[in-house]
């Protein structure tokens, strides 16, 4: 599946710290203790080799234990101060890491639930996942776990420089030379890195996508024999990801041992000029010793958060294309101010639906198409209409009622609910006016009544009877162990498709809509079931406005218009009895599956 969020890096400042700097502003106050108590930890790092040289230079070249005590003490609360300060900083990293995490995953899937189909078209599940887990985690420990490092090894170096400047400024100068060289090496490194990283990123979400087809497809996948084949193209995006990262680590490897060289030269320094310091005062030799070695520390600290940012910099951007991203369909801010949106809904300004249905003057094309599937389609459907959608199979039925339901808007022209552009209104507003059951039906994890209840929450017991009766969805319960409470498992796979179907169908029933869409929601039943269905239907429909996309003409004929749909254009539209008297497109398609079914009946 095309990843249309592929097509181009975006630019981001800073390593785009501030695209994610308001999901780190609400733990300001721990990100704050924890910038204080890392410059306090490291300010006892920092003074442990000024405590080093004041031992070597008084007790042993002194020849004194005068202050002894004194010293010990100090160096013992040094030590309980920085297990203190450390303490409350990995804490605060822990808390915060986890909290960015669950602002960030929120608000990615939060995002999602706002997006037009199209971008789920366009896109595949492994994907989105790896943008809303992934991606989320890396940052999640950049905000916490990095901050923290980079205030500590940040203000020891500094502090160490500081210290070495003010005791000998001349050797402390010759080991600032290394500074410039990672500034330069880093700009060398920079741009390989990132490009390396974006494309295990990409390579990863890939191989997460062929994942999630393996186990959603298992099914399939027996039942076609391509074992092999699916195995064939995960181990080509594995290969493909091993070499890609082989590449990246050796780039990485590259910039570590360059860097780590870089930092060692520091040490050389000193051993080369500080013989001269050794033979009068022992201590200060000492000293610079200990912060020629702990600065290696910092700076390879410093290699593996560049390498890090740059790594995390691309979770970044991968994510704030997400969030970036604008729905085909959107609420104006009007609107929203009126009505709310999907999280906040306002259904005090709701207007009750009637059910009037009106195309005016309406064109379309998808929004990856070039053609027109309408144009300047004019159609009234007064409340309480059956209104049938027929063709063959991808001529389009479903173009119409997504239109209505608002999952795409008209390319020009406008789709009226009770006389008012459906524009002027929420989508909530919209959507929970409609009854929908799907071809293929989906069920959520959980048990019967926890999905019926998504229909209506404060549904009684009497009326799930009732709406499960209505389209013989109470037989299923009836042989089911535990009735309602019977788990239905991920997408309701413990259960056929058939009573999928049927409680997807009570679903909608008991949610009590205005308007009713049904997907050839008789497809996956048998027929004795579907002639229940058929025999309930009037009453289904009633009081509201059906829409019925039907492969089963048999099923449509009390329709009060019949709308023919071939090559994505309606090209026939009319009652039963004068499609057939036209002798058009609904005739040669209602003549020829009369025929197949008497054949069929015939055979049996």
């Amino acid at each position: 599946m095309q990843n249309i969020q592929n097509d181009r890096p975006i630019s981001l400042p800073f390593f785009g710290i501030p695209r994610i700097a308001p999901y780190m502003r609400p733990y300001r106050r721990t990100l704050t203790m924890m910038v204080i108590c890392g410059l306090g930890g490291s300010a006892v790092d920092i003074l442990m080799p000024l405590l080093q040289r004041y031992a070597l230079n008084h007790f042993i070249a002194g020849n004194t234990l005068d202050t002894l005590p004194v010293y010990i003490g100090i160096y013992f609360l040094a030590i309980v101060f920085a297990a203190v300060m450390n303490f409350i900083s990995c804490n605060g990293a822990m808390s915060t890491e986890v909290r960015v995490n669950r602002d960030l995953r929120s608000a990615a899937f939060d995002h999602l639930q706002t997006l037009s189909f199209s971008y789920f078209n366009q896109n595949s599940v492994g994907y989105i996942h790896s943008r809303v887990m992934s991606d989320t985690g890396r940052i999640g420990s950049l905000v916490s776990w990095s901050l923290m490092d980079c205030v500590w090894h940040t203000s020891y170096l500094i502090g160490s420089l500081v210290v070495m400047l003010a005791i000998n400024a001349r050797l402390a100068l010759m080991v600032m030379v290394i500074l410039p060289l990672i500034v330069v090496l880093y700009s060398l490194f920079q741009k390989h890195l990132i490009t390396a990283n974006r494309q295990i990123r990409e390579l990863n979400s890939r191989i997460t996508g062929d994942f999630n087809e393996g186990i959603t497809g298992a099914k399939t996948i027996k039942t076609l024999v391509i074992e092999d084949r699916m195995a064939r193209d995960f181990v080509r995006d594995t290969a493909e990801m091993k070499q890609k990262s082989i590449r990246a680590a050796r780039l990485r490897g590259a910039f570590a041992i360059t860097m780590n060289l870089a930092s060692s030269l520091a040490l050389a320094i000193v051993l080369w000029q500080g013989g001269y310091i050794a033979a009068s005062e022992v201590g200060t030799f000492s000293m610079f010793m200990s912060y020629a070695q702990g600065m290696m520390e910092p700076v390879r600290w410093i290699v593996d958060a560049i390498s890090d940012v740059i790594t995390t910099q691309v979770n970044i951007e991968r994510l704030t294309r997400l969030l970036l991203t604008r729905s085909d369909v959107v609420d104006s801010p009007e609107v929203i101010e009126k009505y709310g949106d999907s999280f906040s809904p306002k259904k005090e300004n709701w207007e009750e639906i009637r059910g009037d249905i009106e195309f005016r003057d309406v064109s379309f094309r998808y929004p990856d198409g070039d053609e027109y599937v309408l144009e300047h389609f004019n159609l009234s459907i007064p409340f309480g209409s059956n209104i049938a959608i027929v063709g063959e199979t991808g001529a389009g039925k479903s173009t119409l009622v997504n239109l209505v339901c608002r999952f795409f808007e008209p390319t020009e022209g406008s789709v009226l609910i009770d006389g008012r552009d459906a524009r002027e209104r929420s989508q909530l507003w919209l959507h929970s006016a409609i009854g929908y059951v799907l071809q293929t039906p989906h069920l959520f994890s959980g048990t019967i009544r926890e999905n019926l209840l998504y229909g209506n929450p404060n549904a009684t017991e009497v009326e799930i009877e009732k709406a499960l009766k209505l389209v013989s969805a109470d037989e299923v319960v009836a042989r089911m162990e535990k009735g309602l409470d019977t788990d239905v498992g991920e997408g309701g796979d413990l259960l056929s498709t058939g009573e999928k179907q049927l409680i997807s169908f009570a679903r909608a029933i008991l949610a009590d809509p205005r308007i009713l869409v049904l997907d050839e929601a008789t497809a996956s039943v048998d027929t004795l079931t579907e002639q229940k269905i058929q025999s309930a239907m009037d009453a289904v429909i009633r009081g509201r406005t059906s829409l019925v996309i039907a492969h089963r003409l048999s099923t449509v004929r009390n329709a009060d218009l019949i709308l023919v749909v071939k090559d994505g254009k309606i090209v026939e539209q009319g009652t039963h009895q004068q499609l057939l008297e036209a002798r058009g497109p609904y005739y040669r398609l209602y003549t020829r599956q009369y025929e197949d079914e008497a054949t069929s009946s015939i055979l049996a």
